[in-house]
């Protein structure tokens, strides 16, 4: 039980810690737009983004005041190291073809 209690605090805290950092937050603007860097981590926390986004209507998932190619970029590679990536790092599981004797 003490085990499912502190998962549950460490899941909570990472929650909000990721929340702090959501593109559409306001930390960027047409003056001050997201470079590569943000594109990285909003592709990084995507999955998180869209759930708050869920419950906070002025959240999204992609920061429309970007630099353009450099955050599309950052992002893209985020999402496909994130997502397909642990796909292609997976070793397939040979098949032993036994003969019986």
């Amino acid at each position: 039980m003490n085990k499912k209690i502190s998962l549950f605090l460490v899941f909570a805290l990472l929650l909000l810690l990721l929340s702090g950092c959501v593109p559409g937050d306001g930390a960027n603007s047409v003056n001050d737009p997201a470079g590569f860097f943000t594109g990285i981590w909003h592709g990084w926390i995507a999955p998180f983004s869209l759930i708050y986004s869920i419950f906070d209507k002025s959240v999204g998932i992609y920061e429309i005041y970007n630099t353009g190619f450099a955050y599309n970029f950052g992002y893209y590679m985020a999402v496909i190291s994130g997502f397909g990536g642990l796909a292609l790092s997976r070793k397939k599981k040979k098949s032993c073809d036994r003969k019986d004797d």
